[in-house]
């Protein structure tokens, strides 16, 4: 069964791609990702949706669809791959060839990377890696970095053979991007899979990942009322001062974390100065983590907030 959040994720960045001049996150190769029925039906299905969104509006259906998406869809979803793929740079300009996605969805960054160096290891539900290398093909997409896609369920042993099977090696440093994976598992099931991503990641290795706020907002909450029409009902909320232990009992330490007011400022100034009168901001109720496995080396680059 196709993951309807992966769609309308894979969506977000495709209209904003297609309908900006200036970019939050640039991504040209989401809408290839849909089919055209596809990306048609989202816009008007959303667009007839706009008395769920906000009652008090009043315009075209083409002034809804934007409206929609860019205080609804697109701010969480471009201001994490924003920060993801910041740190994701990072990483690489310190030597580590190893990019791990875990629920990979329709994510196209191994589709847009350009080292061939570079190894990228990408995770999902076997239906829908199957329908990920679909798309793919009929679009006629390659990467030019080595890219392996791998259908396991995460709520499972044994995906973690998996990974090393496909040629993961856990002597050498890696980033793990897990954005969007904390919403749907408990807090249990999240603890117990940065314990496994630490298990099999050597000191150096970091973890990305975005999770909900306790305090979450209006937009927070209407996002989950879509996950759970979707069927995917959103299962945990944390408070800012739970993740610092829960990352020390996997032996990461959390070196950066970005609130939504902080995540406004450094991902969307460029675009709101660009869109006055179309301003977006990174959703209320969702922190931005970044943690990294071993000692502290003084260069860490904490932020306070959330």
């Amino acid at each position: 069964m196709e993951n309807m959040t992966a769609l309308v994720s894979a969506f977000a960045r495709a209209y904003h791609y297609r309908n900006s001049s200036v970019h939050v996150f640039a991504d040209p190769l989401a809408e290839r990702m849909l089919t055209e029925e596809e990306y048609d039906g989202i816009s008007r299905h959303m667009a007839q949706g706009i008395s769920w969104f906000a009652p008090e509006f009043r315009g075209s259906p083409e002034a809804a669809l934007r409206f929609i998406v860019d205080h609804q869809l697109a701010p969480s979803v471009l201001a994490r791959s924003a920060f993801c793929e910041r740190a994701i740079g990072s990483a690489m300009k310190a030597g580590v060839g190893q990019i791990v996605v875990y629920g990979c969805g329709y994510d196209t960054f191994s589709l847009r990377a350009g080292d061939a160096r570079l190894r990228v290891f990408e995770l999902d539900r076997p239906e829908i890696i199957g329908d990920r290398r679909r798309r793919i093909a009929r679009s006629h997409l390659t990467a030019a970095c080595r890219a392996e896609l791998i259908g396991c369920d995460l709520a499972l042993p044994g995906w973690e053979s998996a990974l090393t099977g496909a040629g993961y090696d856990p002597s050498k440093p890696s980033f793990s991007s897990l954005l969007g994976i904390s919403y749907y598992l408990s807090k249990e099931d999240f603890s117990r899979l940065i314990e496994t991503v630490s298990s099999i990641c050597c000191e150096g290795s970091s973890v990305c990942f975005d999770y909900p706020l306790s305090e979450g907002g209006a937009e927070s909450r209407r996002n989950r009322d879509l996950a759970a029409a979707a069927g995917e009902r959103m299962k945990a909320e944390y408070r800012r001062e739970e993740l610092e232990p829960l990352l020390s009992a996997a032996g990461f330490r959390l070196c950066e974390h970005v609130n939504a007011a902080e995540a406004t400022a450094a991902f969307f100034r460029e675009y709101n100065r660009g869109n006055p009168d179309r301003v977006m901001a990174a959703p209320e109720g969702v922190g931005y983590c970044l943690a990294v496995k071993g000692q502290r080396d003084g260069r860490d680059q904490s932020a306070e907030g959330a």
